[in-house]
């Protein structure tokens, strides 16, 4: 943050901030915009400023910053529509890896009971060929 983009009311300046910490940096993307030193997180930060000056809510700021760059600079998106799919992935990819790897050691404890299992036939023709 530089010093020409704080607000003479600390207030507003106060409720900037906090919606700085809700946006993320196009341009470095694991970084806020008020973390970020990109020349468009400046212009973000003095974009929000401008939409509180003018009035706006925090709602009605940051989406007037969604509608013109989209919801990839929310650090959250909203949970709707296909968004969905992107909040489910990790629980969904973690039960299925739990899934499988309780399966895989399912059927190799399996394989390991059924190794021991053998007739007595077997373990004859076993030792028979081991000595030969």
């Amino acid at each position: 943050m530089q010093p020409d983009e704080v607000l003479a009311d600390p207030a507003l300046e106060a409720r900037a901030r906090e919606m700085s910490k809700l946006l993320r940096c196009p341009v470095c993307q694991g970084e806020t915009i008020d973390e970020s030193n990109a020349p468009i997180s400046r212009d973000l930060r003095l974009y929000v400023r401008e939409r509180l000056v003018a009035g706006d809510t925090d709602a009605q700021a940051i989406d007037a910053v969604t509608d013109r760059f989209g919801e990839f600079v929310l650090f959250e998106p909203p949970k709707r529509g296909m968004n969905w799919l992107l909040w489910l992935a990790g629980p969904i990819m973690a039960l299925l890896g739990v899934l499988i790897g309780w399966h895989f050691l399912r059927g190799r404890a399996r394989a390991e009971g059924s190794a021991e299992a053998l007739s007595q036939s077997e373990k004859d023709e076993i030792d028979r060929i081991m000595r030969e």
